[in-house]
C-alpha cells in the first residue's frame, strides 16, 4: 500500500470533509482489517449508527483468533473451533469485500483494491493487525519460520498447525525452546499461557521432556501467578531465563536447531518456537503512519492518526503507551473509534473515550488467571493513562475453586466477543 501526502494536502483532507459525507446520502464509513478491531467496528458501527454505509475489506474469508490458539497447540481444541466467517456481518448490512488494500488517497479519501476496485469513504477506520520483524533476529526469516514456526499470526493456521505437529512428532525427553521479544508486542502473556499449555500437553504426553523459555525482558505480565501455577502443575518441566541472566536470544540457526543469547551461549533444542519482535502490520507502515517505534500514533481522544486526518487506528497496529495489545482492548478501542468517527461525520464533539481490557490465560486444564485495567485518554495530552485503582489481577494462593471459575468466565469471555465481532 503506497501514501504519499504533502502538509497542504493534509489541511486541505482536514477542511474538505463536512459532516454527513457532504449531505449527499449515507456517510461512508470503510474498515480496513476483519480481526478483532475491525470486525468489531463494522458490526458495531451498523448496529449502534445505522444511518452510516459500512464497508469491510478483509483479504481472508475466514478469520482465526489468536486468542485460545494456544489451546489449539495443547490439543485442547481444533483450528475449526477458533475459525469464524463473516456471514453475521453481512446480515447485519455490512458490505464485506475479500480482497486487499494496495493503495490510499488520503486527499481524496479513496482505497484502491487489489481488484481494481476504488472505495471512496469519509472515515476510515483501520485495523490491520501486526507484522513479524524478521530483519531484527539474526538467521530468522521467513523460510526459517518453517523451520522454527513463530505461529503468531493464528489467522492463515499454516504455523499454528506446523508447530503443533512437531510437538507431537518430537520424542519424549526433548527439549522445547521458546523465544519471547521485548515489549511491546501482541498480547503481553500470550508466551506465557503458551508455555503453560505447551507443558500441559508434554505433561500427559511426554513427561520426560522441557521447556526452555529464552526472554528478552527481565519480568512479564502476571508473572507470579504464570510461576506458581508452573511449580505447582508442571514442577521441573520450565526453565524461564530472564534477559539479566542471559535469555535475550540474538541470533537462531534452523539447521543446527540452535538459539543464541547475547552472550554467546547455544542452546541446542528439539523444538523451535520463535517469536520475533514486531511492528504494525505493512499496510500502516507502508502508508506512512508508523513513526520510528514501528506502531501507529494515534490522538488518544479519537484515535485518528496524527498523520492522516479521517483515519482511525485501531488494534495492534496502534502506539497505545501504557495499553497493552489485548483483543478485548482493540474490541474497546474499535468501538471508541467508531463512536469518534459517527459525531465528527455529525459535526459533534466526539465522546470522552475509555478503554477496558480484561485477559485471560489458561495455565492448565479447569485453571486460568486474569488481569483487569480501565483506561482513558490523558487530560491535556496525546496520551493514554490508567484509572487509578481500576486494575487489578487474580489473587495467588492454592485456590482451585477461584481458577476452575476464572476458566469458565475466560470460555464465556471468548464466545461473548467473538459473538460481538461477527455477529
Amino acid at each position: 500500500m503506497t501514501f504519499s501526502v504533502s502538509r497542504r494536502a493534509l489541511l486541505g483532507a482536514a477542511l474538505g470533509a463536512p459532516p454527513l459525507a457532504r449531505a449527499q446520502g449515507a456517510a461512508r464509513l470503510l474498515v480496513i482489517g476483519g480481526g478483532f478491531g475491525g470486525a468489531t467496528a463494522a458490526s458495531y458501527a451498523r448496529r449502534e449508527h445505522p444511518w452510516l454505509d459500512v464497508t469491510l475489506v478483509e483479504q481472508r474469508t475466514r478469520y482465526i483468533t489468536c486468542p485460545y490458539a494456544n489451546r489449539v497447540l495443547a490439543g485442547d481444541l481444533s483450528l475449526a473451533d477458533i475459525t469464524h466467517e463473516y456471514d453475521g456481518l453481512r446480515a447485519r448490512g455490512v458490505r464485506v469485500i475479500h480482497d486487499r488494500a494496495i493503495h490510499h488517497d488520503p486527499v481524496a479519501r479513496r482505497v484502491r483494491l487489489g481488484g481494481g476496485e476504488v472505495l471512496s469513504y469519509d472515515r476510515l477506520i483501520l485495523s490491520p493487525g501486526i507484522a513479524l520483524r524478521y530483519d531484527a533476529l539474526d538467521g530468522y526469516d521467513e523460510a526459517a519460520a518453517e523451520r522454527m514456526p513463530h505461529a503468531w499470526i493464528a489467522a492463515d493456521g499454516a504455523q499454528l498447525s506446523l508447530l503443533r505437529r512437531q510437538l507431537e512428532a518430537m520424542p519424549d525427553g526433548g527439549v522445547v525452546g521458546v523465544v519471547i521479544p521485548a515489549n511491546p508486542y501482541r498480547c503481553p502473556p500470550g508466551p506465557y499461557e503458551r508455555i503453560s499449555l505447551i507443558a500441559g500437553y508434554l505433561s500427559r504426553h511426554k513427561p520426560r521432556s522441557k521447556i526452555l523459555a529464552l526472554d528478552a525482558k527481565d519480568a512479564f505480565s502476571k508473572q507470579s501467578l504464570f510461576q506458581d501455577a508452573w511449580r505447582a502443575l508442571y514442577p521441573g518441566m520450565i526453565e524461564w531465563v530472564s534477559a539479566a541472566n542471559d535469555g535475550r536470544v540474538v541470533r537462531v540457526d534452523p539447521g543446527a536447531m540452535e538459539l543464541e543469547t547475547e552472550f554467546g551461549t547455544r542452546h541446542r533444542v528439539d523444538v523451535a518456537n520463535v517469536i520475533p519482535p514486531q511492528s504494525a502490520a505493512a499496510i500502516a507502515t507502508d502508508a506512512g503512519l508508523a513513526d520510528g517505534t514501528g506502531w501507529v500514533p494515534v490522538n488518544s481522544q479519537t484515535l485518528e492518526s496524527r498523520t492522516a486526518p479521517g483515519v482511525h487506528v485501531v488494534g495492534d497496529a496502534m502506539f497505545p503507551g501504557p495499553m497493552p495489545k489485548s483483543g478485548f482492548l482493540a474490541n474497546s478501542e474499535a468501538k471508541a473509534a467508531v463512536a469518534a468517527a459517527a459525531a465528527l461525520l455529525r459535526g459533534e464533539a466526539p465522546p470522552a473515550s475509555v478503554f477496558v481490557n480484561t485477559c485471560y490465560s489458561h495455565v492448565g486444564p479447569d485453571y486460568a488467571i486474569s488481569v483487569a485495567n480501565i483506561f482513558r485518554a490523558a487530560a491535556g495530552s496525546q496520551s493514554f493513562v490508567e484509572v487509578p485503582g481500576s486494575g487489578g489481577t487474580s489473587p495467588r494462593g492454592d485456590l482451585p475453586e477461584q481458577r476452575r471459575l476464572e476458566a469458565l468466565y475466560a470460555d464465556g469471555w471468548y464466545a461473548s466477543i467473538t459473538r460481538d465481532m461477527f455477529g
